[in-house]
Parts: C-alpha cells; structure tokens; sequence
C-alpha cells in the first residue's frame, strides 16, 4: 500500500466531533501512519489510541489558519499523502489545507458546495434533477418575487448547517420578512440571511442513500426510508426510525439513479456520501434535498452495515488509502433488510436488556441516548420490530428537548 517503497503512506484525519473510529482503526490495520487532529473538547472521548501515531486537540474555536498550520507541521516531518475530513463540519478545512498544501483530493471549491445547500441545489438543478423551488434569502426582490409565484409553506433554512438544525417552517410571507429581520439582526455574520435559502415545503417521505465513490463512480450503495421526515424528529421529539426500501423496488431503482446523478454532477471523486431527497405526497416524484461528503450520522453507517455486511468506514478507509491508482475490492454484499430505532433518552445509560429479539445486530452506546439496530431477511419483520421498539420506547426512554438552533 506504500507509494514510497521505504515509507509507509501519512493520512492525517480532521474530526471535529467523536467520528470514524472504525476508520482510523481501518488504515492503521492497512500498514498507514495515521494522524487525527480534534477539538480540545473531544479528546477525552475514546479515540483508538493504539491506532494513531499522533494525536493532536486543537482550540476549540481554531481557524482554517490553526488547522493549516498544525497540519503543516506533520508535513516538514513526512509528506502527508491524504487528508481527510471525517466529520461534516471539517469537509471546507480539509479542501483549503489540500489546496495550500497540494494534497491530492477535493479541494475548497468543491468542497464547499457539498457544505452549501444553496450551491448543491443550483448545480442539481441545471443538471435536470428536481429540487424543490427556491432562492437565495439575499434580495429583497427576489424573495418576494419567490413568494408571489410559489404556494406556502415554505422553509427557511441556513446552507452550512447540518440535519434540520435551524430549519423553521413558515406559512405567511408576514412570517418570512420578520424571520429574515431576526437573521440580519444577530451578531454572528454568518447566521445573517445571505447565509440562508428560502425553498417550497414539500410533503413527502424523506429517502437517504450511502454510498462509496471510487473514480468518480458509485461502487456500493445501500437506500433507506426514515420512518418520520428528520426535521419532523428534531422540532417535534419522538423516536427515530430509518429501514432498508424493498430490493429491486422501482423506488430504489430510482433512487440510485439519481444518487450516481448527484455525485457525478458535483464531481466526487472518492469516499463515502449520504444524500436525502423526497417523494412528493403531490406529484409522486423525488425531489433532491441535500448530499454530504461523508458517511451519515445517527448511525445510519451501521444499520446499512446489519443490512449488507458492508462497513462504510472501513470500506472508505481502503478506498482512501488506495488513491487515484491504487487497486480496491469491494466485498460481497448480503441483500437482508435493516432498520434502527433511535431516540433521546432521560436516563444517562438507558438499559435494553429487556430487548432481547434475536434480530438485534447492534446496540446504540451513547449517553442519553437509546437505539437498537436489527436485521433480517425479511422486511415485514423488520418494520415489525422497530414499531414495537418506538411503542416501547416512548414508554421506558423517550425525552424530548429544544431543536437545536445552531451547532457549537
């Protein structure tokens, strides 16, 4: 796996939050001289200490300047051969450091427009793939314009913020403009309205696909449906659920269709991607919403892996250190069914031993939080399980807090 016959490859990780462990694990078991760089405020966590040759906890207010130079130093030492972003709020950094350093991957250009939710849907959009009408929360103009011409409800949402953090939902244009004089009026530059999207609210079902890109191309991707829409999860509280569409569906045909689509237009040339898109209640169409270059959060790396056998992480990890001309193998994949449950609890280390259906493949280790992930060949069984699991949760677990309005 060395490009130097001598020297065995330098990867140097960026995880601003406990992320990828499986993947730091992954290239050290793969001969890599393995890096992370985090946030003070994360290096108590249980990172793989034994898997990492160095391990740096940056401030955790540190600019791209900070992170560039820390980097940098690793490099007077040995070439740094990838740099990579494990995490969603690292994706630009990572980009900008390779572009001043001239380490071959996605740069700050593109990086930026899978971290920009407005830029994402102009590109898919002049690419023919359906989005849900919007604008650019800037010109007076052109938000009103905006909402002459299309219907309430409409959402506002930032373009850098990630899951349904910040999203409000409006229903009068009286409602829009006072939302935008709030945004204007906050402090932080980038929480102003230039940094946010006005879109038509479509009502539908929310869809995910994760994937691994390798050449440009989607080699393995595995397609789910949330049980509720995620933004209705975050504002609302109650139990997440999220399971494997039915195998050779027309649904899932689809959708991978339009995941190559997506990836291929916004140039991803390697890693891991978790992109959302809807089916309209209206025109019974799919509607793309969002893509990150990253593998999905709430654990949604290892209710595919119950599915198909297949671990993102890790699978990222081999394509990764395999570069632009290295040789990778995708493994055979299992085409079972998998679903999690998952939800905020009120206990600090909620107790499932009470759960004990032989289908239970993983169970979620997280403080106040409860979660259960199961797999079966059968997706009736599936389904039945994780409705049983969101009664039962609600009854022995469930809290339920304040959506967030902006991520630290």
């Amino acid at each position: 796996m060395s490009e130097q016959s001598d020297t065995p490859l330098q990867i140097v990780c960026l995880a601003s939050y406990f992320k990828g462990v499986e993947f730091l694990v992954e290239c050290k078991r793969q001969g890599a001289r393995v890096v992370l760089i985090t946030k003070e405020k994360n290096a108590g966590h249980e990172w793989p200490l034994e898997s990492l040759d160095d391990f740096v906890a940056a401030p955790d207010d540190a600019t791209t300047e900070q992170y560039t130079e820390i980097v940098s130093r690793f490099a007077r030492k040995q070439k740094i051969n990838r740099l990579v972003a494990l995490e969603e709020f690292d994706v630009i950094n990572a980009g900008l450091i390779r572009e001043h350093l001239r380490i071959e991957g996605m740069t700050g250009t593109q990086a930026r427009t899978f971290r920009d939710k407005l830029a994402m849907r102009i590109e898919a959009s002049e690419a023919g793939i359906n989005v849900p009408e919007f604008v650019h929360a800037l010109n007076y103009n052109d938000v009103g314009e905006f909402m002459n011409r299309v219907e309430p409800p409409w959402v506002l949402k930032p373009r850098s913020d990630v899951s349904a953090v910040g999203i409000k939902k409006l229903d009068e244009a009286e409602a829009v403009w006072r939302a935008i004089d709030e945004l204007d009026a906050r402090e932080r530059l980038r929480e102003r309205s230039g940094y946010w999207l006005l879109e038509r609210f479509v009502r539908g079902r929310v869809y995910h696909v994760d994937s691994l890109v390798k050449d440009g191309r989607v080699i393995f991707a595995g397609v789910n449906v949330y049980g509720r829409p995620p933004m209705d999860v975050a504002h609302h509280g109650g139990v997440f659920l999220s399971y494997t569409v039915a195998h050779s569906s027309r649904d899932e045909r689809e959708l991978l269709r339009l995941n190559q689509k997506i990836v291929k237009t916004l140039g991803l040339e390697r890693g891991a991607a978790h992109a959302e898109f809807i089916l309209s209640e209206e025109d019974e169409r799919f509607y793309f919403l969002e893509i990150a270059a990253r593998v999905g959060g709430a654990f949604l790396a290892e209710t595919l892996e119950a599915a198909s056998g297949i671990n993102l992480w890790r699978e990222w990890a081999k394509i990764e250190l395999a570069g632009r001309e290295g040789a990778y193998q995708l493994p055979d994949a299992r085409n079972d069914y998998g679903g999690i449950a998952l939800s905020l609890a009120r206990q600090e280390e909620p107790d499932t031993r009470a759960y004990t259906d032989t289908e239970i493949f993983y169970r979620v280790r997280k403080p106040h939080h409860v979660g259960l992930i199961v797999n079966s060949p059968d997706p009736k069984r599936v389904r039945a399980l994780l409705d049983d699991y969101a009664r039962r949760f609600a009854e022995d677990f469930i809290a339920i807090v304040p959506p967030l309005e902006r991520i630290e």
